[in-house]
């Protein structure tokens, strides 16, 4: 691994991308330090994990989006917002903000992780973009946490549209699929979490019986929806 100052440089890089200014370069650190690199680490004490800064930048990621639903669009009834929230903050969609910015050549991960693919796993780069915002959260406050979250989010948010059939992602998944040949799609709830008023399901695609993808959403619509929209982000069905 490159040595720690080396590694802070790549960070301000990172930074100037973002248009964001970090004071404490260690909360960045941290905030893109999996942790399979801190439970493999020699020194003491121990590096610190992203795991409780993701937690943070869930929730101001949240409430950044609904804020700026709620004031871009003043007519949309509370079902609409809740599943324009969900498409936006879903596991697949973070994926993909990290991967637009090529956030995983930054993320620590220890050998094994590293080794299997780790910086191209949906649910690692999603949960370093959520650290990200928690961690500029922490340095410099809500207003430039929140700037960093409508950054990854606002382009989608904007072109939203209900009507809009470039959103049925499971037709589109069906439609490109069936060129290749007698080819079957199921979906298959692989988990339920959450109060009853709150429920997330996640649900898998699978594409002649193999599990391709996976998504999350409020409804098992909603969940199939972004699993058949991570499987096309795939890049695996681009015929």
């Amino acid at each position: 691994m490159k040595t720690k100052a080396r590694y802070d440089e790549k960070l301000k890089t990172l930074c100037d991308q973002l248009d964001i200014h970090i004071s404490d370069i260690k909360i960045l650190r941290q905030a893109l330090t999996h942790t399979s690199f801190a439970h493999e680490a020699k020194s003491e004490p121990r590096p610190g994990h992203n795991e409780r800064l993701e937690f943070l930048g869930d929730a101001v990621l949240g409430l950044s989006v609904s804020t700026y639903i709620y004031s871009r669009y003043p007519d949309m009834p509370e079902g609409e917002m809740t599943k324009l929230r969900a498409r936006v903050v879903c596991e697949a969609a973070l994926s993909q903000y990290a991967r637009d910015i090529a956030l995983g050549e930054y993320i620590l991960l220890g050998r094994g992780e590293e080794s299997s693919g780790g910086s191209e796993r949906p649910s690692i780069l999603a949960d370093a973009v959520e650290a990200l915002i928690g961690a500029v959260y922490v340095d410099s406050g809500w207003e430039e946490a929140s700037r960093l979250a409508l950054f990854f989010t606002k382009k989608e948010l904007d072109s939203y549209s209900p009507t809009d059939d470039t959103y049925d992602y499971k037709t589109r998944l069906q439609e490109i699929v069936q060129k290749c040949g007698n080819i079957s799609i199921a979906y298959k709830m692989l988990s339920e979490a959450g109060p009853p008023h709150n429920k997330i399901f996640t649900m898998a695609v699978c594409i002649n019986g193999e599990d391709v993808a996976a998504g999350k959403g409020p409804s098992k619509k909603e969940a199939e929806q972004e699993a058949a929209k991570a499987a096309l982000d795939s890049g695996r069905f681009n015929i």
